[in-house]
């Protein structure tokens, strides 16, 4: 039995138990540190004759087989252009829910599979390059991993604490730019008025206390960009 490291293109649900979706492997004609590559339609038999049609497929921690408390909770998954996709549901187990929350904070953001080799051969890539191609696979389980074989990997939305899009994150510039200006114009207005007239000990209070808090927003804005 072997192991494969992938992991891409994946969410976080905070349903139930929860869940989490993602590529077990990809793909990606780029050999990975094996020197591996994976023919599309490497896990079509495996999944219809072992899974039934990609059903109740064992998520593990880390490969540990022999241990019952590796066993976090169940995958389905299925081949579409991208490579094999699957939604795993944790379960109700301490284990298991630890394995969830490191997922939601993003300090896990892999994934693996075990899987033993049924067809295979070298192949000469569009650049040249030569890789060793995995055409056929018996896939036994997938496991939430720390290190992945492809550098490809990764979480690119987590629900409950997600993380942002392209989109999603030049909008939040753009509102804090606005917000910007509005904190300078308030500035402004505090110093001319400042200027006009002396403020009494209780308004020069709230007026500092003001300021604080602005300064505070405008510190918190400037981590974020």
């Amino acid at each position: 039995m072997r192991h494969k490291n992938f992991g891409v293109l994946c969410k976080y649900r905070d349903d139930g138990n929860g869940s989490i979706e993602g590529y077990a492997s990809t793909w990606i004609r780029k050999p990975d540190s094996y020197g591996d590559v994976v023919k599309k339609g490497a896990f079509a038999k495996t999944l219809k004759e072992r899974w039934n049609g990609g059903k109740g497929i064992p998520f593990l921690w880390s490969h540990q087989m022999g241990d019952l408390h590796a066993f976090i909770g169940t995958a389905e998954a299925e081949e579409d252009e991208n490579g094999l996709h699957f939604v795993a549901t944790f379960d109700d187990t301490p284990e298991a829910q630890k394995v969830r929350e490191l997922y939601k904070d993003g300090r896990l953001r892999k994934f693996s599979f075990a899987y033993d080799v049924k067809k295979a051969g070298e192949v000469t890539l569009e650049n040249n390059q030569k890789a060793y191609e995995l055409q056929e696979l018996d896939l036994f389980e997938i496991s939430a991993v720390t290190v992945p074989a492809n550098d490809d990997a990764g979480i690119v939305d987590v629900k409950s604490g997600r993380r942002n899009s392209k989109s999603d994150t030049e909008k939040l510039r753009q509102a804090i730019s606005l917000l910007q200006d509005v904190l300078g114009e308030l500035d402004a207005e505090g110093d001319e008025n400042g200027e006009e007239s002396s403020k009494g000990n209780a308004e020069a209070e709230d007026s500092e206390k003001i300021n604080q808090e602005k300064s505070r927003l405008l510190e918190y804005i400037n981590k974020m960009l």
